[in-house]
C-alpha cells in the first residue's frame, strides 16, 4: 500500500506535463506582448485561435477580408493563444524572404513534416545543407537546359493532344482536364527529370498510380492542419523506427490514408533513383537508353555528384529526397497553373481567339512547333500567363519562424489598437509569420483597383509606376507566386516553359468552353479544382473541347 508521500509524490509527477504546458504558454505570452498592439482578427477557438479559418478550404474570403480590413500586417492567433503575423506589406516581405532570411526560417512543422513526406531534399532542408543542393541543382534548371529540353515538352505535349482529339473524334466532348493535364505534368518531369516515363499519354492506357497519389496527398495533409501542428513535438520523441510504430498503431483514418500515400511515394521514388544510379554505372551507352539519353535533371545531378569534392556531395539520402520532391513540386502546383488558365480561357473565349490567333501567326512563321526563343516571348502567351500566376497563384500562403528577436520594417504604416500608427513591429523570437502570396498579388495599391480582374491585357501596357515602387521581393515578374530570396523556387523557369508549350499545343488545336458543372477552387496547400456538389470530392476539372478546324486553323 503507497504511503501519503508516495501518493504525493505520484500526483506531483502527474502534473509535471500540464505545468510545464503552462510554463511554456505563459512563456510565450510575455515574449509576444510586442504584438498585442496589432490589430487583426478576434479567435474564433480558445484552442486554435484563427488556424481554422486560415486553412479552410472555402477560406478565400477570409484571407482578403483581413488584408483588406487591416492592412499590410495582420495578427491572427493560433494555437492556445499564440500570436502570428499575417503579411503582404512589400518591404515586410522583403525583410522576411531576401534580408533577414536567416532569421525568418521554414517552420519546424514545415520542415519536418517535409522530411516526413519526401525525404532529406530542398523543401525539408536547411542553411549550408539547403544552400548546397540548390548549388547541385542550380545548373540542370537553367534556361540553357530548358533550351535542350524543349523537343521533349513538345514531344509531350503532342501526345496529350492526340490522346484528346482521339476522344473527340468518338464522340467525347466533355473531359476532365485536370487528370489529363496531371499525366502530362508527370511525364514531362518524369522524362525531363528523372529519365523516367509514367504514361504514354493514350486513352487506352490506364493513369499511373503515381499523379493520382500526389493529387490526394495535399488535401489528405491538408485535412490534418491543425493537428500536425504538434508534429514538431512527435519528430522529438525517440528514434523513427519508434515513431513509425506508433502511428501505424493511431486508428486515424487520416493519418492512416497519408502514410500510405507516402509510403507509395517513397517506393516510386526509390526505384526511380536506384535505376538511375545502375545506368550510370553501366556506363554511357546504358545511360543513352534511358529516356531523355541522359539529359534529364537527374542523370545530370548524379554525374555531377560523382565528380563533385567530398564536402559538396550529395549523400543517398538527399539524392532520394529529390526525387520525391522533384515530382511532386513540378506536377501539383504547375497542373494546377495549367488547369487554371484553361478554365480561364473558357470563360474568356475573346482572350482565348487572340491567344489562338497569336499561336497561330508563330506557327506559321516558324514551319513547325515555335523555337524556344519565339515561345517564350510571344507577348500575349505570356501575358495570360503572368496574369494567372497573379491573380490564381498555385500556392497562396507560406510561412516562416523568426529564431531570434527582430524588427520588421513597413513600406506603409498601420494603425495600431490604439489607434496610432504602426511604422515597424518589434517581432520576437518563435513568432510563426504567414507570407500571404495572394494578398500581395492582388494588393490594390499595388496592382490598381481592378487587382481582382483576370485581365492579361495589363501586361501589355506599362504596367503602374506602383508596381515597380513597390518592390515586391519575388523572383519573378513582381509577384511572390514563385516567392523570393534563396528558398525562391528553384523549378520557375521549367514551370512557365511546360505552361506555354502546352498551352500552345491544346490552344491551336482545341476550343475549350465550360460545362454544366460548377467549378470550385479549394484553398488547400496548393490549390484545387472540384466540382460543386460532388459528394467524393476529388478534384477534377470537366471542360468542353472542340476541335479548331484542322485546315485553316480557324473558328470551325
Amino acid at each position: 500500500m503507497l504511503s501519503t508521500t508516495q501518493i504525493f509524490i505520484a500526483q506531483a509527477i502527474s502534473l509535471l506535463p500540464f505545468v510545464w504546458l503552462v510554463y511554456r504558454l505563459l512563456k510565450q505570452y510575455i515574449r509576444q506582448i510586442s504584438l498585442n498592439n496589432i490589430r487583426g482578427p478576434s479567435a474564433e477557438s480558445v484552442l486554435t485561435g484563427n488556424l481554422a479559418q486560415i486553412f479552410d478550404v472555402n477560406g478565400w474570403a477570409f484571407h482578403h477580408h483581413i488584408a483588406d480590413t487591416y492592412g499590410g500586417v495582420v495578427k491572427i492567433h493560433g494555437i492556445c493563444g499564440d500570436k502570428q503575423l499575417y503579411i503582404s506589406d512589400p518591404l515586410a516581405l522583403h525583410n522576411v524572404v531576401v534580408k533577414e532570411q536567416d532569421i525568418y526560417q521554414e517552420t519546424d512543422l514545415f520542415i519536418e513534416g517535409n522530411k516526413l513526406i519526401f525525404g532529406h531534399g530542398l523543401l525539408s532542408t536547411l542553411g549550408e545543407q539547403h544552400r548546397k543542393q540548390r548549388k547541385m541543382l542550380n545548373p540542370v534548371l537553367s534556361i540553357a537546359h530548358m533550351r535542350q529540353m524543349l523537343p521533349m515538352f513538345y514531344d509531350i505535349s503532342h501526345k496529350l493532344r492526340g490522346a484528346l482529339e482521339a476522344r473527340i473524334t468518338s464522340g467525347t466532348h466533355e473531359v476532365d482536364m485536370l487528370s489529363w493535364i496531371s499525366r502530362t505534368a508527370v511525364e514531362l518531369i518524369g522524362q525531363s527529370g528523372l529519365g523516367h516515363s509514367f504514361d504514354s499519354l493514350t486513352e487506352d492506357h490506364p493513369e499511373h498510380p503515381y499523379p493520382k497519389v500526389l493529387k490526394n496527398l495535399i488535401p489528405a495533409l491538408f485535412s490534418m492542419m491543425i493537428a500536425r501542428g504538434f508534429l514538431p513535438w512527435f519528430t522529438a520523441i525517440g528514434p523513427a523506427s519508434l515513431r513509425r510504430r506508433a502511428l501505424d498503431l493511431i486508428p486515424w483514418a487520416r493519418l492512416q490514408k497519408a502514410k500510405s500515400l507516402t509510403d507509395y511515394m517513397h517506393e516510386v521514388s526509390h526505384g526511380i533513383l536506384d535505376d538511375a544510379k545502375r545506368k550510370l554505372e553501366a556506363g554511357d551507352e546504358a545511360m543513352l537508353a534511358r529516356v531523355g539519353q541522359g539529359k534529364d535533371i537527374m542523370s545530370i545531378l548524379l554525374r555531377a555528384n560523382m565528380q563533385a569534392s567530398e564536402e559538396n556531395r550529395l549523400t543517398d539520402v538527399e539524392l532520394l529526397g529529390q526525387v520525391s520532391t522533384l515530382m511532386f513540386a513540378a506536377m501539383d502546383t504547375t497542373s494546377g497553373a495549367l488547369a487554371r488558365t484553361l478554365q480561364l480561357l473558357a470563360e474568356h473565349p475573346t482572350v482565348q481567339d487572340t491567344l489562338r490567333d497569336e499561336i497561330l501567326e508563330a506557327k506559321k512563321a516558324s514551319d513547325g512547333d515555335i523555337p524556344y526563343d519565339e515561345l517564350v516571348s510571344l507577348p500575349y502567351l505570356d501575358a495570360v500567363c503572368r496574369e494567372t500566376l497573379r491573380r490564381y497563384p498555385p500556392i497562396s500562403i507560406q510561412s516562416r519562424t523568426t529564431r531570434k528577436d527582430t524588427v520588421m520594417p513597413l513600406s506603409e504604416p498601420i494603425t495600431g489598437v490604439d489607434g496610432r500608427p504602426i511604422h515597424e513591429i518589434g517581432v520576437p523570437s518563435n513568432t510563426n509569420v504567414i507570407i500571404s502570396i495572394v494578398a500581395s498579388n492582388t494588393n490594390p495599391a499595388i496592382w490598381g483597383p481592378d487587382a481582382m480582374d483576370w485581365k492579361p491585357e495589363r501586361w501589355l501596357a506599362p504596367l503602374p509606376s506602383s508596381v515597380s515602387s513597390a518592390h515586391v521581393p519575388g523572383v519573378y515578374s513582381h509577384l511572390m507566386t514563385f516567392l523570393g530570396g534563396s528558398r525562391a523556387c528553384i523549378g520557375f523557369k521549367f514551370s512557365q516553359l511546360e505552361m506555354k508549350v502546352v498551352l500552345a499545343v491544346l490552344v491551336e488545336t482545341f476550343r475549350l468552353s465550360p460545362t454544366k458543372d460548377e467549378l470550385f477552387w479549394n484553398m488547400t496547400t496548393i490549390s484545387t479544382p472540384t466540382v460543386k456538389g460532388d459528394p467524393s470530392g476529388q478534384p477534377c476539372m470537366p471542360l468542353r473541347l472542340d476541335l479548331v478546324d484542322p485546315n485553316r486553323r480557324v473558328h470551325a
